[in-house]
């Protein structure tokens, strides 16, 4: 079981999409990469460039005065503390890291990059307590006093507040420490946002957008291109039922018109060749009427009987099959127009034509059945049918039944059936089973062939089956259109 579209369109969109596909998330995979390595330097270069300052601030302020001074640095999403030992207990040793610390080092000349510390965490209330504020009694230990703390050091509660606690919920908190050159250690806490992911920021929905532009666009290309690869399987069909059926449209790109043109050339040599060989036929049996009647005056002559009597019922046989060559090759040139008519009347009269001369034909079907076809083709067909069943069965039955999309008629008979590998051989022409070569029943083996030939070009099929209890069933689908 495959689960590939049937149709050329459906593959060939199922194959830009997935292609489209691949190609897209590749593209975001790396422009994700991208800009979260260039979002970190960023992120880097700024956080270097105010510790250095304030480095260089503490370089020039005297000792005293420092622990005041980083005092007054504090601002919302930065903290400066001086202390005797590093705050830093666990040193980031990630890729991240790393980046921040070479970009520190190179903005601090003054302190060495062994002497710097890193750490990184994901920011929240419950691990900010020496970032928030150094209460004269020890640090903030949690609870509604940090507001307060927060007012006492002229921060306002509102406003940067509560944008500060939106960041420190989502974003990073990066935790520096520098050994200055008096051995003391000046701590740093920068709140730093943490990136927006590409999956759910405003990327994504231009990326849909595009997406969905480009697949419409697909779509409406693929089923144009595809569309006269539809009107040839069309005509196909139709060349299939109807040789004289009307050309195909040559226009389109230079390709669909070259085939266009091929296909409508191999059309008219297909309805050239049948209409020469339907002439063909037709002349010579017309000709041959000729020296027939020429034999049938000289054979008046022969004096014995019973020569004479065998040379006419030869010649009288083959004025049989030259009139029935005739009206088959007539019937293959013949171009009667299609129009709707009730093919369950039709059946209805040749049935009642064959019971009233004597034989048991029996009708059994729907009162009525609008077709749209060749009547006077199809009357021919059936009563092709019937006439055998009369001749080899005995008699039969015809029914006709209706479906959504077709009519299907069946003729079954009484007699001895067709052995399984005679059924093809029956529909050539000319072509008659041993054991029918008789004068009583007539015909000269173009009866099926006649048959099948009008079925086909109503689009249909013929179809022989042998029955259980005995007889033989030949089945017509006609298609509806």
């Amino acid at each position: 079981m495959t689960v590939l579209p049937r149709s050329l369109a459906g593959r060939t969109l199922l194959v830009l999409l997935a292609g489209l596909t691949v190609s897209h998330l590749i593209a975001l995979a790396i422009y994700a990469g991208e800009r979260h390595l260039a979002l970190t330097t960023q992120s880097g270069r700024s956080v270097a460039d105010r510790i250095a300052a304030v480095v260089s601030a503490f370089d020039e302020a005297e000792p005293s005065a420092r622990r005041s001074l980083a005092r007054t640095m504090w601002v919302p999403g930065f903290r400066v503390v001086l202390t005797e030992q590093s705050m830093i207990a666990d040193e980031d040793r990630s890729w991240r890291a790393g980046l921040i610390r070479a970009a520190i080092g190179r903005a601090v000349e003054s302190v060495p990059s062994e002497r710097i510390r890193i750490a990184e965490r994901d920011a929240g209330l419950a691990g900010m307590p020496w970032f928030l504020a150094e209460s004269p009694d020890g640090p903030w230990r949690g609870g509604g006093r940090h507001m307060r703390h927060m007012r006492d050091m002229g921060m306002p509660a509102g406003g940067p507040m509560q944008h500060m606690a939106r960041a420190w919920r989502s974003g990073r908190l990066l935790e520096t420490s520098l050994q200055l050159s008096d051995g003391s250690w000046l701590n740093f806490a920068v709140l730093t946002a943490r990136p927006e992911a590409v999956w759910s920021s405003r990327l994504m929905l231009s990326n849909a957008v595009m997406a969905i532009a480009v697949i419409a666009l697909s779509v409406w290309a693929v089923r144009r291109a595809t569309k006269p690869l539809a009107a040839f399987s069309q005509a196909a069909e139709r060349l299939g039922v109807d040789v004289n059926a009307p050309p195909v449209a040559e226009d389109g790109p230079s390709e669909v018109s070259q085939l266009a043109r091929a296909f409508n050339d191999m059309q008219l040599r297909l309805r050239t060749f049948v209409q020469d060989r339907t002439q063909m036929l037709a002349a010579i049996s017309h000709d041959l009427r000729t020296p027939i009647t020429r034999l049938r005056l000289r054979a008046d002559f022969v004096e014995d009987e019973e020569q004479r009597r065998k040379m006419l019922a030869d010649l009288e046989q083959m004025e049989t099959m030259i009139a029935t060559t005739l009206a088959f090759a007539r019937e293959e040139a013949n171009e009667e127009p299609r129009r709707p008519f009730d093919l369950a009347v039709l059946l209805q009269d040749l049935c009642d034509a064959a019971s009233d001369s004597g034989h048991a034909v029996a009708y059994r079907g729907a009162a009525a059945a609008t077709y749209t076809g060749r009547p006077v083709a199809l009357k021919r067909v059936f009563a092709n049918l019937v006439d055998n069943a009369v001749n080899y069965g005995g008699g039969g039955e015809v029914s006709l039944t209706s479906a959504a999309d077709r009519v299907t008629v069946t003729v079954e008979d009484n007699g001895l059936g067709i052995p399984e590998d005679q059924m093809d051989k029956v529909f050539q022409p000319f072509y008659r089973l041993e054991g029918s070569r008789s004068r009583d029943t007539g015909g000269v083996g173009l009866g099926l062939a006649s048959v099948r030939s009008i079925v086909r070009a109503h689009g249909g099929e013929v179809a022989l089956a042998n029955r259980n209890d005995g007889g033989l069933r030949v089945t017509v689908n006609l298609p509806y259109g």
